[in-house]
Order: C-alpha cells, then sequence, then structure tokens
C-alpha cells in the first residue's frame, strides 16, 4: 500500500485532519491485512521465537582459545605426545602375544602446570575386571559362538588386558602409577612446567586376542588352514588429550565411544616372522630389506601406474607361504610417521598386496590394498581403486590428503579407522561369487574408514565424547563421494531413509549431542541423521555454493587440531554468513521430527468493490463508503462478499474501475498495452504438525502439464510455530500442489503433502495389482 497516495486522497478530497489521522493511523496498524483475511492466531502460551532464539544457552561462552567466528582463539593450545617404539609379535599357534617398549616424549603447551599425565590403556577392556563388562547388562538372549563360549567360560578362558612390567622416568627411575581400568594415572617425579617437556618409559604385554570371537576392533583372525591374520591397533599405552575444555579426557574406553588423542612423531620398530607381509602407519623406511627383489620392482611400477592397481605381493606368493609357513626367522619393519594422532598395523604371511599412484595436488599417494586369497575375487578388482577415488574426491571437498598412503585391510566383519590404514570387510563366497549387496557394502566401508583419515584423523574432535563430529561428518563426506563413485549408489544418510527410525520407538530416542556411550543407536543417530542433517543443510538451505565453502573452511580451520561442537557450528554459520542455531537446536539438540502439510488451498478473485471488511473500517471511523479510499480486495469463493461476475472479471482486471483509474492516471497508452496482470490467486495455509522449523519446498504443477519449484525459507515460522500462509499468483491454472516431493527433509508424514488430496494406495492394492 502506498502511504502517500492515501494521504493525497484524503486531502483532495477535503477529509477532516482528525479523520485523516485515524485512516492513516488504521492503515499503519493494519497493512497488509486487507488483501487476504487474517493468519491464523498463535495458540495461547505459545512461544513465538522459542525455535529462532540464539543458541546462548547452549554453547560456552567464546574465549580466548575457541573465537565466536568458530576459529581458534590466540590463546589456543595443544599437547603433543611423540613416541619411539619396539614390538614384538609372537605368532604361537595357541596364543599370540605382542610385546612392547615405549619412550614417551611428552610437551606440556598448555598454560597449567601438570603434576601427573593421564594414559589410555585400552586393552584392558578384555582384562578380568573389565568396566565394559560391568556396566553393560547382559540381555535376555546370549547367543555365542563355540569358540565365544569356550573362551568366556572354559578353563581355557581367554586372559586379556596389559601387564605393565614398568614405568620410569629418563633416568630410569620407577615412576609410581594407579590403573583405573582402562586409564592409568602416572604421578610425575617433578611438576611439569608450560612448554616444557617429559620423558617416559613404558614396558608391556598382552596376549592377542581372536577379534571373531569377541568382535573387537583389533585382534587376530584364525583361518581354516591355522594361519592366522593380525590387525594390530589399540596396542600401546596411548597418551590421553589434555585440553582447554575438559583439561585431562579420562572416560573410559567401555568400547562404543572412540578415542581423544594428541598428535606426534612416531618411530616404531616391529619383529615378526620373516614371511609375514605387513604394513601400516608412517613411511616404511626399510622396503627394500622386507620385500623380495621382484616385489620390491613391482612396488617402483606402482608408484607410477594411475589407472589400476598393480599387484606386488601376489596369491601365488602368498599360497606358498600358506604351505610353507617360516617359523623360525623374522624380519624386523621399520616405520616413521609425522603428524599422526595414532599408530596401527596388519600382518600375516596370507596377504596379497596391490597398489597404485593416487596424483592429489601435484603429488603422488599410494593406494594400497592387503587381502588374503578369500577375497581376491572381489578385491582385486575393486579395493584399491575404492581407495583412490575416496582420496581424490575427499581431497576435493575438504583439504588435500596429507599423507603419502592409504591402506585398506580385508579382515572378517571389520570397519576399523587408523591414520593411513584402516580394516574393512567383504569376502565372496566359497565358489568367489559375490551379490551387488556385498559389492556395494565393501565400497561403502572402505570408502568411509579410509575418509576417516580427515574425520577424525586430521581434524582431530573427541570421539570419546562427540560421535558424530567424526562418524556423522565423514557419512556425509562418504555420501557425496559415493555419489561421485556412481550416482544413485546405495549411501546411508540420505534425509527419506531416516524416516522409518524417526518414527521409532520414541522413548529410545536421543538427540544428535549425547555422549557416545550413552546412545541407544548410534548408528542411526550419530551417522545417518548427523549425515541427513548436513545434506538438508547443503541442498536445502545453504545451497552447494555457501555449504561447500563453509564446510571446507571448517576442516581447514581445524586440521591436525582438536575442535569442539561450537567451533563446527560458528564456523559454519561465520563462513556462510546465515544465522543456523534454529537448525542446529531443532537438529541436534532435540529430537524433534519435521512434518509439513498442505491444510487448505483456496482461490482468490479480484473486486475493487467495497467488501465488508472496508464497510466496517468506513463505519467504525464515521466514514461514508464513499468516503473511504478505493482498495483491490482479493476475496474467495468462501467469502460472503463473492459473486460469481468476479470469475468473469479476472480476465478484464485493467477495467476494474479503481484499477483502471490509477493505471491511466500513472501510465501511457502505450505503456499500458504493456501491462499485464495474472489470471490467478490461490492462499495456500500450511500447517506444521512436527516440532522441527524446516524450509517449506513446494512443487506447483500446473494445467498445462508444467511445473515449478518454490521455497520458503525455515524463517517463515518464526511468528507462528503452528500455521503460516503464502499467496501464489500466475498466469495459469494449478492444478496440484507437492511440499517436498522428494522428501529431501525428512518430512515423517507425507499424507498431508499434497494438494488435492489423494487417496494413498494400501500394500494390499499393491500386492493386488502385482499379483494380476
Amino acid at each position: 500500500m502506498d502511504l502517500l497516495k492515501i494521504i493525497h486522497y484524503l486531502y483532495s478530497n477535503k477529509i477532516s485532519k482528525a479523520m485523516t489521522r485515524k485512516v492513516i493511523l488504521y492503515v499503519l496498524l493494519f497493512s497488509g491485512l486487507t488483501l487476504w483475511s487474517q493468519q491464523p492466531k498463535i495458540p495461547q502460551g505459545h512461544t513465538n521465537n522459542s525455535k529462532f532464539r540464539q543458541l546462548y544457552d547452549l554453547l560456552p561462552t567464546p574465549n580466548r582459545y575457541r573465537s565466536a567466528d568458530g576459529n581458534p582463539g590466540p590463546d589456543y593450545f595443544q599437547n603433543y605426545a611423540d613416541y619411539r617404539m619396539t614390538i614384538q609379535l609372537i605368532d604361537d599357534k595357541k596364543q599370540p602375544v605382542l610385546k612392547g617398549e615405549e619412550k614417551i616424549v611428552y610437551t606440556n603447551n598448555s598454560p597449567n602446570t601438570l603434576n601427573y599425565v593421564w594414559i589410555q590403556l585400552d586393552q584392558n577392556r578384555r582384562a578380568p575386571n573389565s568396566f565394559s563388562k560391568l556396566v553393560t547388562p547382559d540381555g535376555d538372549n546370549l547367543m555365542l559362538a563355540p569358540g565365544s563360549f569356550v573362551s568366556e567360560f572354559s578353563n581355557k578362558k581367554y586372559i586379556g588386558g596389559f601387564h605393565i612390567e614398568y614405568v620410569r622416568n629418563a633416568l630410569g627411575k620407577d615412576l609410581p602409577y594407579t590403573i583405573n581400568y582402562t586409564m592409568m594415572r602416572v604421578d610425575l617425579d617433578k611438576p611439569l612446567k608450560p612448554h616444557a617437556k617429559t620423558e617416559l618409559h613404558i614396558k608391556w604385554w598382552y596376549n592377542i586376542n581372536n577379534f571373531t570371537q569377541d568382535w573387537a576392533r583389533s585382534g587376530y583372525e584364525e583361518f581354516p588352514d591355522g594361519e592366522k591374520e593380525y590387525i594390530i591397533a589399540q596396542f600401546y599405552p596411548r597418551m590421553a588429550v589434555y585440553d582447554d575444555v575438559e583439561g585431562w579426557q579420562t572416560n573410559q574406553f567401555i568400547g562404543t565411544g572412540e578415542f581423544a588423542l594428541p598428535f606426534g612423531q612416531f618411530d616404531v620398530k616391529i619383529t615378526a616372522p620373516a614371511d609375514f607381509v605387513l604394513d601400516g602407519t608412517g613411511y616404511l623406511l626399510n622396503r627394500a630389506e622386507v620385500f623380495t627383489p621382484q616385489q620390491m620392482q613391482r612396488w617402483i611400477t606402482a608408484q607410477n601406474e594411475f589407472k589400476k592397481p598393480v599387484i606386488v605381493v601376489s596369491e601365488a606368493e602368498a599360497k606358498a607361504k600358506i604351505a610353507h609357513p617360516d617359523r623360525s626367522h623374522t624380519k624386523e619393519w621399520h616405520f616413521k610417521a609425522m603428524k599422526v594422532r595414532d599408530f596401527a598395523f596388519a600382518a600375516s604371511r596370507r596377504f596379497i598386496y596391490d597398489a597404485m599412484g593416487v596424483k592429489i595436488g601435484g603429488k603422488t599417494k599410494m593406494a594400497i590394498s592387503m587381502y588374503p586369497p578369500e577375497a581376491k575375487p572381489l578385491w582385486e578388482k575393486y579395493a584399491t581403486r575404492v581407495v583412490a577415488h575416496t582420496l581424490k574426491s575427499y581431497s576435493d571437498i575438504l583439504f588435500d590428503y596429507p599423507y603419502h598412503k592409504a591402506i585398506a585391510v580385508n579382515a572378517y566383519r571389520q570397519g576399523m579407522e587408523y591414520p593411513m590404514i584402516c580394516w574393512d570387510y567383504g569376502r565372496p563366497g566359497k565358489n568367489g561369487k559375490y551379490s551387488d549387496r556385498l559389492r556395494d557394502g565393501m565400497i561403502s566401508v572402505i570408502t568411509h574408514e579410509v575418509g576417516h583419515n580427515w574425520f577424525p584423523m586430521v581434524v582431530n574432535s573427541d570421539e570419546r565424547q562427540w560421535m558424530w563430529m567424526d562418524e556423522g561428518l565423514n557419512t556425509f563426506t562418504q555420501l557425496l563421494t559415493e555419489q561421485r563413485w556412481r550416482k544413485g549408489f546405495p549411501s546411508r544418510g540420505f534425509p527419506k531413509s531416516i524416516v522409518p527410525f524417526l518414527l521409532s520407538d520414541q522413548s529410545k530416542m536421543q538427540p544428535i549431542m549425547v555422549n557416545a556411550d550413552n546412545m541407544y543407536n548410534r548408528s542411526m543417530t550419530a551417522y545417518s541423521k548427523t549425515a541427513a542433517g548436513l545434506y538438508i543443510l547443503r541442498e536445502v538451505i545453504l545451497g552447494h555454493k555457501l555449504f561447500d565453502k563453509a564446510f571446507k573452511a571448517y576442516a581447514n580451520r581445524w586440521k591436525f587440531k582438536h575442535p569442539e561442537p561450537a567451533d563446527f557450528f560458528r564456523t559454519m554459520e561465520d563462513v556462510s554468513g546465515t544465522d543456523l542455531d534454529w537448525f542446529w537446536r531443532g537438529w541436534f539438540f532435540t529430537t524433534d521430527v519435521n512434518d509439513i502439510g498442505i491444510k487448505k488451498v483456496e482461490r482468490f478473485y479480484i473486486t475493487d468493490k467495497p467488501t465488508e471488511r472496508i464497510k466496517n473500517m468506513a463505519k467504525r471511523y464515521g466514514m461514508k463508503v464513499s468516503q473511504f479510499p478505493k482498495f483491490i480486495s482479493l476475496v474467495s469463493e468462501e467469502s460472503p462478499d463473492f459473486t460469481p461476475d468476479m470469475i468473469k472479471n479476472q480476465d478484464k482486471l485493467k477495467q476494474t474501475p479503481a484499477l483502471k483509474q490509477y493505471l491511466e492516471t500513472h501510465f501511457t497508452k502505450e505503456e499500458l498495452k504493456n501491462i499485464k496482470f495474472p489470471k490467478y490467486f490461490y492462499r495456500v495455509i500450511f500447517e506444521k504438525n512436527g516440532g522441527l522449523v524446516m524450509p517449506i519446498l513446494l512443487k506447483i504443477i500446473y494445467a498445462d502439464g508444467t511445473s515449478e519449484m518454490r521455497k520458503y525459507p525455515a524463517e517463515i515460522w518464526r511468528l507462528n510455530d503452528k500455521e503460516v500462509s503464502k499467496l501464489i499468483v500466475s498466469d495459469k491454472k494449478i492444478v496440484k500442489l507437492e511440499i517436498d516431493p522428494d522428501n529431501i527433509t525428512a518430512d515423517v508424514n507425507t499424507d498431508n503433502n499434497v494438494w488435492p488430496k489423494t487417496k494413498r494406495e494400501s500394500k494390499f492394492d499393491k500386492l493386488k495389482k502385482r499379483l494380476k
């Protein structure tokens, strides 16, 4: 409404000053409401802005360690742990053993003086007094494989856990220590001041577990021929994280929450049987000593092959060693790694080994696979190619892969990650055949576990606390990578795929922002729901350009650092220039669901005749209707002001007296020829039955078969959390409206998404059609 024109009309018609002031006041108060009826009233007691209030009550206050824009602050610090280890892998037929000695040089970069340090003893999860066993209910149906039953209950019971022989300082003096299940506190001989270092020496050993019996993340797998494959991780006493958020991270390792680890350097020497194939984190410094001359030549070839994998250790060589194992000789493998948070390795005489080069940022990285003959039909064809694809895709989405290699190791029913190396499932049947589902599952797990090199191996979040920060962000990046591998790949994390989970048992539904060990369904909550939320953020809320820039900025700001949830939230808002507090609050901090529907659609018609509303307004201020300013009103068929003539006059809007007078006053005859008005006016009332705030994605289908998509931002709900309406004008008749036809907003109830309402085909009707 043009207020100046109304004032001009009032004065030109010599309306009294008092009446003029009343009309102007009325227009200012109620402008915009005369075009169509009022919005539905907000239910009594409802807080309008509850979904849009800022996250000040949920996020920590910014400080000099972590800035308000999501960057590390000027006083940000992180401590470092450098390791020098000698490891002995004893391949005993009855009970394999791992022995080790390590020197830890720990650097305190914090502003605090430390009198003790905390060290993680993850193998103690399998100790007789395991905290994990004590706090985990046994359930009603206990099902154990025969080997597990023997190991658990017979006199041949497996005895796991670390045996600590000593903890000493640099001078060889014993240091007092206290073991609290999976954590060990070492009391220092003198306080460790800021920016100072201390040196610890630890000697230890443990019985290696059969991971196929206790479903652990490391251990050995025994094959029918008696030979073993070793995937060794969490095998040494590891420094805990000390930071500005929690001090020492001392949460027990129960098994679900993974690891919080500081960065450092590793110098590791591993002694194992001489005929083993062994690889792990870091540069293998003596490859020429542990490979045969032929294998070394194949390795050199692989470094210059970028199209397909090169077999470095062949199936024939692996089978020859299986048939005639060398149990009397050993070799030493020497590794060195920089800027990593952990170390792991895999070893077996059964391994086939293939590799290829990958060009990233002008440098050659090596994609490598290690697998037994049982996995060859599937792994030889796909595994290393998937590793290479993942390295290229993640580097493009986030930042260039910083390490020189990435290894995928085939292991029974595994999916676990460590710097530069991971364990992955996927073996064909005995006949060598495999289903598409098994193939895609293997591709998916390799992509996921190799992708963990970014989250959390480099962007080093606290997995023990916030599982979603590594699993969820990685699952989302995995989804993008898999779609690059093959469009339509059955990726986890599409919003519509989590709807059944969102509708499941609400008594066990938890927000994403829950500690990892306390989640009922971590796979869906931390992995899939987080990924789906980021997918919505990218596809619906921010768009690719803003999202991709912000997501990449977060990864680059926090690579080789320790981010917290607020750092992610604030970076995404800072770089995208978008207030997303409503989204974080709803998707991450609550279990609310999205359910937006079409409540009502009304057709409106144009008239300049006085409606009941205008008559009442004139009467209220003591004016004659003829004295009241002329308005163009939109009237629905349900309105008492509606007349059939309005339908006929829609094609003659220019002839409407009030409109005609305005047009002839303000435009020339030539200009009038080019002025057009829409023929159709619709008001759509949207209802929100779910607690989650979400944009409205509306597909409009016209009578001529064409269609268009419109998006109304989530902020449309800021003043009314239950109902909102929008006027849709068009030259074409609308025959159908549909909210979010592809369900990329995880709408849990699509029955109310379509107008006109259609009868939903039952499962019985669908079955009858198939049977015909």
